[in-house]
C-alpha cells in the first residue's frame, strides 16, 4: 500500500499572548516529534484523553493547522506550501464533533452540494456526486428534508455526505459521535466502516470510545503529543495497565478478561468483542 498521510518529526505550539503587549509568548509544545505514516485505504483510529494532542494532529492532516517544526506530507504535498493547500483539502476532507458548525444550507441536498459548487464542478456532475454521496451514507431519502428536520446521527451522516461529494482519498473525523446518542453512534460507525471497506477510501478516526476504535485496522495513542502504542487493537487494548495509566480506557470485554485474569482464570488477553468474548467464556464453562 502507497503512504496517503506521512507525518516526519512533527511540532507543534499554539500561540499565546500576554495581557501587558500582546506579543506571542513560546508555550509547551502539543505535539513533541511525532512521526507517523498512515497507509491510503486504511482505517485507523487514534486515542488520546483530553489535552493529549490527536485532534490537534487531525487538524495538521487537513492542513487546519500547520506543524513549527518537521513535515506533514499528504499524498506526497507538503502542507506548509500554501499553494498546495486547495489539493490537499480535495484530497483530505474533514468532519468534526458538531454536525450543525458544517451544515450551511436548508435543504439536504443543497448542503451536500455546497462544496462541489464552490469548486466549479459542472451541474450535472454535481447533480451525481450529490446523489453518489446520499446513497452512500444511505440518506438519499432524507435529499428533500431540512436538516433542522433530522436526528444527530442523520445530520453528521449529511456532514460525510458533504465531504464525500468532494471525493477525498482521506476522510479525517475528529470525534464524530461525541454528541450523539448510542444509535446516533451507530449509524456514524457503520456509515465509517462501509465507506471504508466498499469506496476504499482511507479513514483517520479521532475518538474516545474504545468499542469505535476496536472496529479499526489500526489504533495510534498519543499522550502528552509522543506516541505512545502504535498498532493493531487487540494488541493495543491487551496493553490494559498502560493505558489506565495514561488516563484511556479499554473495551468493556477487554476490562472483564483483564479483572478474570487477576483472579487467577486462564482467559486471552486480546479480547476485543462482545462475540469473541462469549466465545471464550463459553469454553471456560466447557
Amino acid at each position: 500500500m502507497s503512504v496517503i498521510v506521512d507525518a516526519k518529526h512533527l511540532v507543534f505550539r499554539y500561540q499565546e499572548t500576554t495581557d501587558e503587549d500582546q506579543s506571542p509568548k513560546q508555550t509547551e509544545p502539543v505535539l513533541k516529534d511525532v512521526s507517523l505514516s498512515i497507509e491510503k485505504g486504511s482505517f485507523v483510529a487514534v486515542l488520546g484523553h483530553n489535552g493529549s494532542g490527536k485532534s490537534t494532529f487531525a487538524k495538521h492532516i487537513n492542513a487546519i493547522l500547520i506543524p513549527d517544526e518537521g513535515k506533514m506530507y499528504v499524498e506526497g504535498m507538503d502542507t506548509s506550501d500554501e499553494q498546495n493547500l486547495f489539493a490537499i483539502r480535495q484530497k483530505a476532507g474533514m468532519v468534526f464533533q458538531n454536525p450543525d458548525n458544517q451544515i450551511v444550507a436548508t435543504i439536504v441536498e443543497e448542503d451536500v452540494a455546497f462544496a462541489p459548487e464552490n469548486l466549479g464542478i459542472a451541474p450535472e456532475e454535481i447533480r451525481r456526486r450529490v446523489d453518489d454521496a446520499l446513497k452512500a451514507v444511505k440518506m438519499y431519502d432524507y435529499r428533500k428534508h431540512a436538516p433542522t428536520q433530522l436526528s444527530g446521527g442523520q445530520k453528521q451522516r449529511v456532514a460525510i455526505a458533504g465531504v464525500i461529494a468532494m471525493q477525498p482519498d482521506c476522510i479525517v473525523l475528529d470525534e464524530p459521535t461525541a454528541m450523539l446518542d448510542p444509535q446516533g453512534r451507530q449509524e456514524v460507525m457503520e456509515t465509517i466502516r462501509r465507506l471504508n471497506r466498499e469506496k476504499g477510501i482511507t479513514v483517520i478516526l479521532i475518538t474516545h470510545y474504545m468499542e469505535e476504535a476496536a472496529q479499526s485496522d489500526r489504533i495510534v495513542v498519543i499522550d502528552g503529543g509522543k506516541v505512545l502504542l502504535d498498532d493493531v487493537p487487540k494488541k493495543v487494548f491487551s496493553q490494559v495497565e498502560t493505558l489506565k495509566s495514561v488516563g484511556l480506557d479499554v473495551p468493556q470485554v477487554t476490562e472483564l478478561a483483564y479483572l478474570l485474569s487477576r483472579e487467577g482464570i486462564s482467559i486471552e488477553q486480546d479480547i476485543i468483542t462482545s462475540e469473541e468474548c462469549v466465545a471464550a467464556l463459553e469454553q471456560l464453562l466447557r
